[in-house]
């Protein structure tokens, strides 16, 4: 009996062994079968911009974000589930699996809002997949304790940040295009009712007039038709004079980059600012759909990045090639020191406007 009972035993360990080898086996057999994920398609960012368009529109609330990977020259996107993954890298672009959705930065975004103070600014960033708060010196105290905690309660969803300097709109009295209240830089010349007109910041209508001239006390060459500040910053000036209105931003080196056509941003990418204070500077988009509040009022839906700019760049131009960006809006630093500028989306002025980059 014990002789059976040990053969038995034998028996059942020996199935037990060989069963844990074949299931060994197969496991590496399907991983060895399993499909590689495709390698992500090589983009210009301009291309990125339209595929992330594109796939945001498609996978709505599965999507979470989009940015450009500059340096391997890929799109990425986050997503929230397998099925939203798997036509991201259809598509051409790299899937990235994320916690947080966009409702809910959304949300988070909009409830720091509604306690902000002057000097801060709010936006998601999609590499962290929270929402960024950022404080300028001027936020100290019982305030910057106040937004301290506010941060705290978002459930890990958001971060704070400082950043040297103070947030504020760059108009000033010099020279570019003038106001009686002050200077600013022209944005980008378009066509409205096959009319000539130009794209400048909002706050320059508002805060320094709405004539403009190309010299301090000169003949108008302009005045604002519509403007809005705060809430948004971006203007549209009628041609009032026949001045030459090409289609092209001053690169200060004696040659000019042609605009054909405007597009948004996608966080980032390289960009170039033109203004009439620093002339032509240079860096990339930090996050999109930010909310700044100045001392005037907050201003919705900019585009934050770490070019620098300065006292009269207001309403320059921001691109890429011989794409249409965005206007200059505000920022901190300097660009000695460097900083942060926001810039109001030209497809959005261009949309409420109803013009063109022409």
């Amino acid at each position: 009996m014990s002789t059976q009972r040990a053969n038995r035993r034998r028996l059942t360990l020996t199935g037990i062994g060989v069963a844990a080898l074949v299931a060994g086996t197969l496991t590496m057999a399907n991983a060895s079968a399993a499909t590689p994920a495709p390698t992500p398609d090589t983009l210009t960012s301009s291309a990125a911009s339209k595929l992330a368009d594109s796939l945001s529109a498609d996978l709505k609330n599965s999507a979470a974000g989009t940015y450009y990977d500059a340096a391997a020259k890929k799109l990425v996107v986050n997503v929230l589930d397998g099925a939203a993954a798997d036509k991201v890298r259809a598509s051409g672009a790299e899937a990235r699996l994320v916690e947080n959705s966009q409702a809910q930065l959304k949300a988070v975004q909009k409830d720091l809002g509604e306690s902000a103070v002057p000097g801060t600014s709010r936006g998601v960033d999609p590499r962290t997949n929270k929402v960024v708060v950022t404080a300028d010196s001027t936020v100290k105290g019982a305030a910057l304790a106040q937004l301290k905690r506010d941060v705290a309660a978002q459930d890990g969803k958001a971060v704070l940040k400082r950043t040297a300097g103070k947030f504020t709109t760059l108009i000033r009295g010099g020279d570019a295009i003038y106001a009686s209240g002050g200077r600013c830089s022209l944005g980008f010349n378009v066509v409205k009712n096959g009319q000539p007109y130009f794209l400048t910041a909002g706050h320059c209508a508002a805060l320094a007039g709405t004539t403009w001239s190309e010299s301090q006390g000169g003949s108008a060459i302009g005045t604002a038709e519509d403007y809005g500040f705060p809430g948004r910053d971006d203007a549209i000036v009628k041609y009032t004079a026949s001045v030459a209105h090409p289609s092209e931003v001053n690169l200060y080196n004696g040659g000019a980059q042609q605009i054909t056509g405007a597009r948004t941003a996608v966080v980032g990418e390289q960009v170039q600012r033109s203004g009439s204070t620093t002339k032509l500077h240079g860096g990339s988009v930090q996050r999109l759909n930010v909310s700044v509040s100045y001392p005037q009022g907050t201003v919705n839906g900019l585009i934050q990045t770490n070019v620098c700019a300065e006292p009269g760049d207001s309403g320059g131009a921001m691109f890429a090639g011989n794409s249409a960006l965005g206007l200059t809006s505000g920022g901190s630093g300097n660009c000695s020191s460097g900083g942060q500028t926001f810039f109001a989306p030209v497809t959005d002025a261009l949309s409420r406007y109803g013009a063109q980059i022409g």
